[in-house]
């Protein structure tokens, strides 16, 4: 496996030379954070990008994400133009040697929680999701609730930039069902997936997160089932998915081991990563082991080695811990304990299946 971390660039809290720190770390996926959806990324920039990791002795591992238009989404009449971007960008990173896109295809909120500073017993920060804390919210204060918990922390999909036109986006989605939405992409996943097979990038789509339904608005990736739909429309090693173990772990009738052995030759990048379930539909993203959240994070890993994967997986969604003040999700010290237990897992787990 290629050992990551996920990395937002110069304005990280993060630097590159603490990342090289961690023990067998091979490098980084990356972004673009001035990139909105729609734009195409171009190749100065990205090389800018690639050559940053590089000369810190890392490899620019992919990418994420590179943002889906909500015309696309949504299924206008401009989502050629759109679409034709994606396919320039596709192009422009395969030319700067970058070889993975993670994105998502989500109707107006790509993810969210509804307490991205939640107190654990040990005074440690966790992001928790409760459905009952939006019950009674309109879609149009979800900016707002997740604004006022940011730290002034710009977060990804969540730019004012593009949610300060949250009405228009409320009438693009207006009425759209779940068979809608996976026509739609269907639509662009027929244009995308020959040109990266051509150019040789996969594509890794994101579940969503929460997986579930919010606000009536469809949700298409959130199941073993919504998973298996999609890469039926285009069957292509480059039309693959990222298995996010704490996105799909939220939903507790969610087997991350089933869905692994159905679609394993199928997964391009994964988020590896605990939750724990506190309720219905509301669960806490807990420290990495097993014993800290309610999913089997032996068995999952042992899963993944067992179906052959060997690509890009980094620790996602660590808690705030030490004092330490960082991206909601993205310090570093829980993030770099989580990483050192999945090498741990993965270096038991090969070495009692290579004995058998």
């Amino acid at each position: 496996m290629q050992w990551g971390f996920r990395w937002y660039g110069e304005e990280d809290t993060i630097p590159l030379a603490y990342i090289k720190q961690i023990p067998g770390m091979h490098g980084v996926v990356g972004t673009l954070l001035d990139k909105l959806p729609g734009d195409v990324w171009q190749k100065p920039e990205i090389m800018a990008l690639k050559e940053s990791v590089e000369e810190k002795d890392l490899k620019l591992l992919g990418i994420e994400s590179v943002s889906v238009h909500d015309s696309i989404k949504a299924g206008t009449a401009d989502r050629d133009q759109y679409i034709n971007n994606y396919i320039e960008t596709i192009k422009n990173l395969s030319a700067c040697g970058v070889n993975m896109i993670c994105y998502s295809f989500k109707p107006i909120f790509g993810w969210f929680k509804t307490n991205l500073n939640y107190e654990n017993e040990d005074g440690s920060k966790a992001l928790l999701f409760d459905a009952k804390v939006i019950e009674d919210m309109e879609p149009k204060d979800m900016y707002q609730l997740i604004h006022s918990q940011s730290k002034g922390f710009r977060l990804s999909g969540w730019e004012e930039e593009r949610l300060e036109k949250f009405k228009k986006l409320e009438e693009m989605y207006e009425g759209q069902t779940r068979e809608d939405l996976f026509d739609n992409l269907t639509y662009f996943l027929e244009r995308i997936i020959p040109v990266a097979e051509e150019y040789k990038v996969k594509m890794a789509i994101h579940p969503d997160d929460p997986p579930f339904e919010i606000f009536d608005y469809p949700r298409i990736t959130k199941n073993l089932e919504d998973i298996k739909r999609i890469l039926n429309i285009v069957d292509s090693p480059y039309n693959g998915i990222t298995l996010c173990t704490g996105s799909l772990g939220g939903d507790p009738e969610n087997d991350l081991v089933e869905i692994i052995q159905e679609v394993g030759d199928k997964i391009n990048f994964v988020h590896f990563r605990n939750v724990e379930h506190l309720g219905e539909r509301k669960f806490k993203e807990s420290a990495h082991l097993s014993s800290e959240g309610s999913l089997d994070m032996h068995a999952i890993m042992k899963a993944l080695i067992e179906v052959g994967y060997d690509g890009p997986v980094r620790p996602d969604h660590g808690r705030m811990v030490w004092g330490e003040e960082a991206i909601p999700g993205y310090g570093l010290y829980d993030r770099a304990m989580g990483l050192t237990y999945m090498q741990g897992l993965y270096e038991a787990i090969s070495k009692d299946l290579a004995r058998k």
